[in-house]
């Protein structure tokens, strides 16, 4: 029934909504209390949480694709559901998300904290495309994405011990129970979240379907908006609360964690028959390095994200959207 559809994609924003809010708030105490900078504890521990919906529906689609006595189409719809999702949602991120952030907030960073993370980034946007070529995501991909996963893991652990050996800066002073009261609201804001998305996605998916838009339209607009909306409220619960680094780490981590994890996770549960279709081949994975360059390398050169940068990503995003949906 619709209206059911639209009363639990209501109650999906709501859970997302109040969910963010409490998940920025208790990771950036975390990060004052630990001594970890921000812009790390956003990259690992927010953007782990904040993936999840997106990791949540790609395995899902992957196994279901993969499973036993499932016809041709439907495994293909269900694989283009899959790598549709984490690719689509990288593109969201980057060419929606980070650029609210990037118009809204003044973000500066250090070369030496981004630059990896930036041709990590880079790296694995543009193995996925060079991988699945053949129509596939290949073996050898899939290793290249893990080890650029366990790269990305190091770095931040080598980054964090670096800044918490070198800080001078003091901490607040440690209560036992408002730790506990924050370490609570972070996993409760990270349930909300996912459990926010899951409604978000699955009634979104049903109020488009009931409208007639295509499978492979849905999986990139729809379904990966809608798994990216943690990192949206994220990001503009951080816009109100002056936490741009956690903002910026948050969306280049999950976009790694996306792209480096879920799509080999995916594959592997598919047992290796995770196909692409035309249209990522064609748009959605040229779109997605696309974005991924303007938004990396002239912050890698300036050590900062200029306001052009956002509204040369809306505007390249908006373009992608209309060359898949005319």
């Amino acid at each position: 029934m619709i209206w059911l559809d639209l009363l639990l994609f209501a109650v999906g924003v709501l859970l997302i909504v109040k969910g963010g809010d409490f998940f920025v708030d208790s990771a950036s105490y975390i990060a004052e209390i630990s001594g970890i900078p921000k812009f790390i504890v956003g990259a690992t521990i927010v953007s782990l949480a904040t993936t999840m919906p997106e990791m949540l529906v790609s395995v899902m689609a992957s196994v279901q694709g993969g499973a036993a006595g499932v016809s041709a189409d439907e495994a293909a719809s269900k694989f283009s559901m899959a790598v549709g999702n984490a690719i689509g949602s990288v593109t969201a991120n980057t060419g929606l998300i980070l650029s609210i952030g990037i118009i809204f907030m003044t973000i500066a960073v250090s070369r030496k904290k981004y630059l990896v993370k930036s041709l990590l980034l880079i790296a694995a946007v543009t193995s996925v495309w060079l991988g699945c070529l053949s129509g596939k995501l290949s073996v050898i991909a899939s290793i290249i994405l893990l080890l650029i996963f366990a790269t990305f893991v190091f770095e931040n652990i080598r980054s964090a011990r670096e800044d918490m050996k070198g800080s001078a800066e003091e901490r607040p002073k440690l209560e036992k129970k408002e730790l506990i009261i924050k370490l609570v609201l972070f996993v409760v804001g990270a349930v909300m979240l996912v459990i926010g998305s899951d409604l978000l996605v699955d009634h979104g998916t049903n109020i488009a379907t009931f409208l007639n838009v295509p499978a492979g339209i849905i999986a990139v607009t729809m379904v990966a908006i809608g798994t990216s909306l943690p990192e949206l409220v994220t990001t503009i619960t951080a816009i109100v609360k002056k936490q741009s680094s956690l903002s910026a780490g948050n969306i280049i981590g999950a976009n790694i964690i996306d792209l480096t994890l879920i799509l080999p996770i995916s594959s592997l549960v598919s047992r290796g028959q995770l196909t692409i279709d035309s249209q990522g081949l064609t748009y959605d994975m040229p779109a997605c390095l696309i974005l991924t360059l303007i938004a990396m390398v002239p912050t890698i050169i300036t050590e900062k994200f200029h306001k052009w940068q956002g509204v040369l990503m809306i505007a390249a995003y908006a373009v992608y959207l209309w060359l898949i949906m005319r």
